[in-house]
């Protein structure tokens, strides 16, 4: 009979401890997977990019549930044990189920540590910590106010996503410069001013005093000099502290916290743990490299291998939004101690060295920390810098006296020296999975993990792959779609028009996939693609878009939804109003906001009054504002010749057009459109996707803006003199980028990879081109294009009978 393995909590050290167990010993154990979160083991250290937008929460799930089905893993998400008999080797769950187990390990992380100031417990003081802390923050939008209590790296982190969604954000921190732990005063000082330059307010040697409230939510930060800074949410980023209770309440050996031996074993005998609930030999620890090294040795020790877990010297390679950070050693001043510092103000780069008897001690590193890995082992290895003193602070590649070819510092570091950090992996064992036929950046990641978790030794593995293979490696550019196949996105495009794929299973079949039916990255991007490209032959596949666009509503935090009903340029009428007022009272909609895109949100709809709330709103008239939709959003307008002194075109009227002739379509990514009536441009057209301002002479029409993780202007496509012109370069261009970009990637970026004299080519001078791609966008229209709320609606009302007759019958 198969021994029975109980885990509690499924974080990043316990999945990793698994992906051991399974890989090395399939068959060794009946595992059961307990976590507290209602969802399995995802990469924490990736949560700061879905909060500032760089990632969705399923780019960064490290085991999804075929993981778990394929390895026969027991999962109970969302449960919490409640009790542990260690004598008679059993877990009790809050539900009262009792199971028993041979082995159990305790992977209960840490909580985050809540400064007990007066108010902390009123709603709106959270943490940042986990996925749900991070939809809160990601909540927020512009023209709120968040407060973070801490200046270090959690604290940053949060502050740059919020800022990143336009939320004004203030950062307390008590002690002299941020990040004090990591970084000298002069590294700080340098990340101040970025963090500011972002928009971010910092406060340093600020004490926090109360936390102040209305109405039960939290309404400013008091500090202890008496100043308030007003926000609607507070974030304490202030540390961490092992969660021990469940191991106190067992009877385990706890200081800090949980005790464990070099083999992960704790005080009871066939109980393990390992992450951040454990302390060993005094330590406890918070980076993700000693955790993959205690899960490793803590699966050779749950089948009876050899193994030991040893403390090892860490350098920290920091990711604050738009930051990058290194530091390593002691960089403390101190008696028979020298700094080296190097200085670019041009370029935002300082480098710091510590040496002390010929010895490198220390490194400090912001805005290039390219060499920190070189740095690290010289201080791990106590190397003997004396010869290479006088070119030291320009790093491997000018060892010798002059800058050598970059390729030769990677080549020359010893086999022991480390690449990854995070997963403990060296430079000999990357090259023996290259040699072992491991000859891409996937490959080696699957074989080795390395560059797998927080990904800034990528280029560094890289130049190995480069450095090992030679000629028959070459660096690359461009990624592959996901994991279910080796083409990229824009190999998919290519092949899916030249061998005239027109379904999802042809391409699975033609395109060589590794997986059966795609998964949740692929499906998405194929659908759209053959959505794009064969209209006439290939029908939408529902369940190949998002949760957002499957409902037809923005699902919130809670569960309930966000409707938007379309207002044409902005403009809407008594009867729209009151139809949107009547709404909001019937379905008891806590929230009705205006968005920045000149429509009206109605927040927190349940989930089962989606079909009727669309039924409502489609009878007064009203569609779907396609908020949720990777396609047209919004057409912003102001005012124009109806009313401005200074409008010189039908900014108003435009902007209605373009949204009746647009909206539906389905393109890569959200599309936003503004019409500005004059050069004041008071829709804001110059940041848009495309923005156009209407002149004395007609129209300038401008492409491939943003005004989100990156702040773009728009880069003028054309003049047009009339405003059926502009109609239809708007058209075109929109059908061009429909025809050609990668999904999920927004105009500006695709514009940048083209290149825009390839864009006016295609829309401006070849007027055969423009008509086609006209052509195109009206039969796909004519094709797809329909009110998604309508058609709910009419399923809702043919079934409300039934629905109706069941009430009756339980009434």
């Amino acid at each position: 009979m198969t021994a029975k393995l109980i885990v509690i909590g499924a974080g990043m050290a316990s999945g990793r401890m698994i992906e051991h167990l399974v890989e090395n010993t399939p068959d060794a154990y009946d595992i059961t997977l307990f976590n507290a979160e209602p969802r399995g083991n995802y990469n924490r250290l990736m949560l700061s990019p879905v909060l500032s937008g760089e990632k969705t929460y399923e780019e960064i799930v490290t085991h999804d549930e075929a993981f778990y089905e394929q390895h026969n893993i027991t999962c109970r998400f969302g449960e919490k044990i409640a009790a542990i008999d260690t004598t008679a080797k059993t877990v009790t769950t809050e539900a009262g189920d009792k199971l028993a187990y041979d082995k159990l390990v305790f992977g209960t992380g840490s909580n985050p540590f809540i400064i007990p100031l007066p108010g902390h417990d009123l709603d709106g003081v959270i943490a940042y910590r986990d996925l749900e802390d991070t939809q809160r923050m990601m909540s927020l939008g512009a023209g709120k106010r968040a407060v973070v209590i801490g200046g270090g790296l959690l604290g940053l982190e949060a502050a740059a996503g919020m800022a990143a969604h336009g939320v004004d954000v203030t950062v307390v921190h008590i002690m002299g410069h941020l990040m004090e732990r990591q970084l000298d005063e002069a590294a700080g000082y340098l990340l101040k001013k970025s963090l500011e330059d972002k928009g971010i307010t910092i406060r340093l040697q600020a004490n926090s005093k109360a936390i102040l409230g209305e109405n039960g939510h939290v309404r400013a930060l008091q500090l202890d000099d008496g100043t308030e800074l007003p926000c609607d949410l507070l974030v304490m980023a202030v540390g961490i502290r092992p969660n021990t209770q469940l191991a106190v309440d067992a009877g385990l050996a706890v200081g800090r916290g949980i005790h464990v031996d070099d083999q992960m074993n704790t005080s009871v005998p066939d109980v393990l743990a390992l992450g951040e609930c454990v302390e060993h030999d005094g330590a406890v620890f918070g980076l993700v490299a000693p955790l993959y090294e205690q899960a490793k040795v803590a699966a050779q020790t749950l089948v009876g291998q050899e193994a030991a877990f040893k403390q090892k010297s860490l350098s920290t390679k920091l990711k604050v939004t738009g930051c990058d950070l290194f530091s390593a050693g002691d960089f403390a001043d101190g008696e028979g101690r020298e700094d080296i510092v190097f200085r670019d103000p041009s370029r935002g780069v300082y480098k710091r060295l510590i040496i002390e008897n010929n010895r490198l001690i220390g490194a400090v590193m912001y805005g290039d920390t390219a060499d920190g890995n070189w740095f690290f082992n010289l201080i791990k290895d106590a190397t003997d810098i004396d010869e290479m003193r006088e070119t030291l602070i320009f790093g491997p590649a000018y060892q010798g006296g002059a800058a050598a070819d970059p390729l030769s510092a990677v080549a020359a570091l010893p086999p022991e020296a480390e690449i990854c950090g995070c997963n403990g992996i060296c430079k000999g064992t990357i090259v023996q999975a290259i040699e072992g036929g491991a000859t891409d950046l996937g490959a080696v990641k699957q074989q080795t993990k390395a560059s797998a978790s927080c990904g800034t030794c990528t280029g560094l593995v890289e130049q190995l792959l480069q450095v090992t293979l030679g000629d028959e490696f070459s660096m690359p550019t461009k990624q592959p779609i996901c994991a279910c196949c080796d083409l990229t996105h824009e190999d998919v495009r290519r092949l899916i028009k030249s061998q005239e794929l027109k379904s999802q299973e042809a391409v699975w079949q033609e395109l060589g996939w590794k997986t059966r039916n795609g998964c949740h990255v692929c499906r998405p991007a194929v659908n759209f693609y053959l959505l794009a490209d064969w209209p006439l032959e290939y029908q939408d596949d529902p369940q190949s878009r998002f949760v957002n666009e499957r409902k037809h509503a923005n699902i919130q935090k809670d569960g309930t939804f966000s409707v938007v009903p379309r207002m044409w340029g902005g403009i809407t009428n008594p009867s729209e109003l009151r139809a949107i007022a009547d709404a909001a009272e019937k379905y008891n909609v806590p929230t009705v906001k205006v968005t920045g895109g000149q429509r009206i949100d109605l927040l927190g709809v349940k989930g089962e009054d989606l079909p009727a709330i669309w039924a409502d709103l489609n009878r007064a008239g009203l569609v779907s504002g396609h908020a949720y939709s990777k396609g047209l959003r919004t057409v912003k307008t102001c005012v124009g010749t109806d009313h401005c002194r200074f409008g010189t075109q039908d900014s108003t009227g435009l902007g209605i057009k373009l949204e009746e002739i647009l909206w539906g379509s389905w393109t890569p990514h959200k599309v936003k459109l503004a019409v500005s009536g004059c050069p004041r441009n008071c829709a804001e057209a110059t940041c848009k996707d495309v923005g156009i301002i209407c002149v004395d002479s007609g129209y300038q029409i401008g492409v491939a803006g943003a005004a989100g993780m990156d702040l773009k202007e728009t880069e003028r496509l054309a003049n047009a003199t009339t405003e059926q012109e502009a109609i239809d370069l708007t058209v075109a261009f929109i059908q061009l980028y429909r025809e050609n970009a990668k999904y999920l990637d927004r105009p500006y970026k695709w514009v940048a990879k083209v290149g825009l004299d390839w864009v006016k080519e295609q829309v401006v001078e070849n007027l055969t081109e423009r008509a086609r791609l006209i052509e195109a966008f009206e039969l796909s229209q004519s094709i797809y294009r329909k009110d998604p709320w309508a058609e709910h609606a009419k399923e809702a009302k043919r079934y409300q009978p039934l629905a109706d007759l069941t009430l009756e019958a339980a009434e």
